[in-house]
């Protein structure tokens, strides 16, 4: 049984009919909607929940698409914007750019279909959805790292308590810090934190180091 593949879903801003048929064009294997202006776009978005927008800046009624661009986002915030304009300074292109409620792509006017067909391909494959499952993966993955590093940190210092247990029980007099540092390649202030947790879990007598309730354990 065939299945009919759908179409992504591009929501083209631009009140230019000469422009919007070489959309029409370079864009075919796509499903077009059309807006002349953000208003417009603001009221379809809810209902046509577009893949993509594609947004010109000098639009219909006086509307410039870069002051609607925030509430784009906020209605959409995960839809890739690619923003295009033969108006805007570089400046403008990179303020565009940035912040949280961002475009993805800005292109010049006239538009170069081939650049045009490839930045859409790339937006839809990359951005989006995509792009917010990536930045989740990667979360996951620096919340493991981090839980993997501070698991190995643990095991280090009950490793390194345990020897030192073993070291203090076998002496008489009080142990020497500097000494156990160098030994296992630690500050000072390890040791002493080693030796008060030890201390604390009832794993050497107090005595062995009277001073630790006033010595600090600060990293």
């Amino acid at each position: 049984m065939n299945q009919t593949k759908i179409k992504p879903k591009i929501l083209i801003v631009e009140d230019d009919d000469l422009q919007y048929e070489i959309y029409e064009e370079t864009l075919s294997a796509y499903t077009l909607i059309r807006a002349k202006t953000a208003s417009e776009a603001l009221n379809l978005i809810p209902t046509e929940q577009p893949r993509l927008i594609i947004l010109d800046h000098i639009l219909a009624e006086g509307e410039l698409g870069l002051d609607y661009l925030p509430e784009i986002k906020e209605l959409i915030p995960f839809v890739p914007v690619i923003v295009v304009s033969g108006a805007l300074e570089v400046q403008q292109f990179m303020h565009a750019l940035q912040g949280p409620r961002r475009a993805h792509y800005c292109l010049p006017k006239p538009v170069d279909v081939e650049e045009l067909e490839k930045t859409v391909e790339t937006a839809l494959r990359e951005c989006g959805e995509a792009e917010v499952v990536r930045q989740f993966e990667a979360l996951e993955r620096s919340k493991r790292v981090d839980a993997e590093a501070l698991f190995s940190r643990s095991t280090d210092r009950l490793n390194r308590q345990n020897q030192i247990r073993q070291i203090v029980s076998k002496i008489k007099e009080r142990p020497n810090i500097s000494a156990l540092a160098r030994e296992f390649r630690v500050a000072r202030r390890t040791i002493i934190r080693d030796l008060q947790e030890l201390i604390r879990r009832g794993q050497l007598n107090p005595a062995v180091y009277p001073e630790w309730e006033q010595e600090p354990v600060g990293d």
